[in-house]
C-alpha cells in the first residue's frame, strides 16, 4: 500500500500524543489538495474529529476577526491607522496617549503580553465586565515606550475590540457578521456571547478541563480573560472550522488581487496585511515566519502570513506559492501542560511542501 507521507506524520502525531485530534487542510490557490480529520474531538465521550468540527480558534481571532474589523473601519474613513487610539478611547491617558492603531495591530504598543484580568472580572457584575477591561488596561504600565520594540500583546487587541465597538456602535460579533462574514457568505466563523447563545447545535472540539470553571470546556472560549468579559474579545473568542478559516484567507487574497466583483475591502486597505511590518515580525494583525526555527518550516517564503493559537490551532498562507495550510488541533485537551506541537508544526509544514512538490523561489 502506498504511504501518504503527510497522513503518516499526522497519525504519528496521534500516537505520540502531540494532540488528541486534528483537522488538516492544505490548499493550492482556491483548491483543496488535502482535507482530513484525525483522532478524537472529545476523549471523554470518544467523539471523533471530522472535517466539520468547530474549534476554539484562540489567538487566530486577532488576524481573522480583529484585523478585518479594523480594516473595514479604515476603509470607511472612520478611523486612521496612524492616529492615536486615544482619539477614540480617551480613557487612555499618560503613557498610552501616543499609542497608534497601527502599533496595536503590529504588537509595537509597549503593552505587556498578558495580565490575569479575570481575577478582577470574576468579582464584578457580568454586565460590568466588558467595560471594566478598558480601565484595567489603562492602568497597566507599559513595558516599553510605544513604537520602540515588538512585544506580542493580547492587551493591544483587547483595546482594539473596544475601539471598534465604540466607533461602529455595535458589538464586535455583530459588526463582523453584518459587514464581513455575512457579505462573504461565511457561516462557520462566529463568537458566542455568554450566556445568551447556545452552542448545542455545533460539534465542537473539546479543550481543557478548566480548574477555574470546574468543568470540561466544550463550545465556550478557553481564554479566561475573554470568557469573563462575556465570551467575545479582540484577542480570543472566535470559533470556526478549517474550511471557514481557509475560505476567509482565500477571499482576502482574492480581494487584495482585485479578483472579486463586489469586494468587502479595497486593495489599499489590505496592502498592510500582505506587506511586512516595521520590523518584519508582524504585518497588521498577522504573524510572519521567523528567520530561524519558524513554525511554518523551511519552505514558506518570507512573504507568508500566518498565526498560532494557544489551543493548538494555526494557519500559514504563502502568496508566493499560493499555498495555504490550516492545522487545527485540540492539543490542550484535556490539559495544557505539554506543547509537543511546537516541534511538530515545522515538521508537518515541511512534509506538506515536500509531498506536493511546492517550494518558494
Amino acid at each position: 500500500m502506498k504511504v501518504d507521507p503527510v497522513d503518516d506524520l499526522m497519525e504519528e502525531g496521534l500516537r505520540e500524543r502531540v494532540f488528541p485530534g486534528a483537522v488538516l487542510l492544505v490548499g493550492k490557490g482556491d483548491a483543496e489538495l488535502f482535507l482530513r480529520a484525525y483522532g478524537k474531538a472529545d476523549l471523554f465521550s470518544n467523539r471523533l474529529m471530522t472535517p466539520e468540527t468547530v474549534f476554539d480558534l484562540a489567538s487566530l481571532t486577532k488576524p481573522l476577526a480583529m484585523a478585518p474589523a479594523v480594516a473595514k473601519l479604515v476603509d470607511r474613513g472612520r478611523i486612521l491607522l496612524d492616529r492615536p487610539a486615544a482619539d477614540w478611547l480617551p480613557e487612555l491617558a499618560g503613557d498610552k496617549t501616543a499609542i497608534t492603531i497601527r502599533q496595536l495591530l503590529c504588537h509595537r504598543s509597549g503593552l505587556p503580553a498578558h495580565r490575569l484580568f479575570y481575577m478582577t472580572l470574576k468579582n464584578l457584575d457580568p454586565r460590568e465586565r466588558k467595560d471594566a477591561v478598558l480601565g484595567l488596561i489603562a492602568r497597566t504600565p507599559l513595558v516599553t515606550p510605544p513604537g520602540t520594540a515588538t512585544l506580542y500583546s493580547d492587551l493591544g487587541f483587547m483595546l482594539l475590540c473596544r475601539l471598534v465597538e465604540r466607533v461602529a456602535g455595535c458589538t464586535l460579533e455583530n459588526f463582523l457578521a453584518e459587514q464581513i462574514y455575512g457579505p462573504m457568505e461565511i457561516d462557520d466563523l462566529f463568537f458566542f456571547r455568554l450566556p445568551t447563545k447556545s452552542s448545542s447545535h455545533h460539534a465542537f472540539a473539546a479543550t481543557e478541563f478548566c480548574p477555574l470553571r470546574c468543568r470540561l470546556l466544550v463550545g465556550e472560549v478557553h481564554d479566561d480573560n475573554a470568557w469573563y468579559a462575556g465570551g467575545v474579545d479582540g484577542h480570543a473568542g472566535l470559533f470556526g472550522t478549517a474550511r471557514a478559516v481557509f475560505y476567509l484567507l482565500r477571499r482576502l487574497t482574492a480581494e487584495h488581487r482585485c479578483l472579486v466583483k463586489t469586494p468587502v475591502f479595497s486593495k489599499e486597505v489590505l496592502d498592510p496585511i500582505f506587506k511586512n511590518g516595521p520590523d518584519d515580525n508582524f504585518s497588521l494583525g498577522f504573524d510572519r515566519p521567523a528567520a530561524e526555527n519558524s513554525s511554518a518550516g523551511r519552505y514558506f517564503s518570507k512573504n507568508s502570513v500566518g498565526h498560532l493559537g494557544f489551543t493548538g490551532v494555526s494557519f500559514w498562507m504563502d502568496p508566493t506559492t499560493d499555498v495555504t495550510v490550516v492545522l487545527l488541533t485540540n492539543r490542550v485537551h484535556p490539559f495544557r501542560w505539554h506543547n509537543r506541537l511546537v516541534d511538530f508544526r515545522p515538521k508537518i509544514h515541511d512534509r506538506i511542501m515536500e509531498q506536493f512538490g511546492i517550494q518558494a523561489d
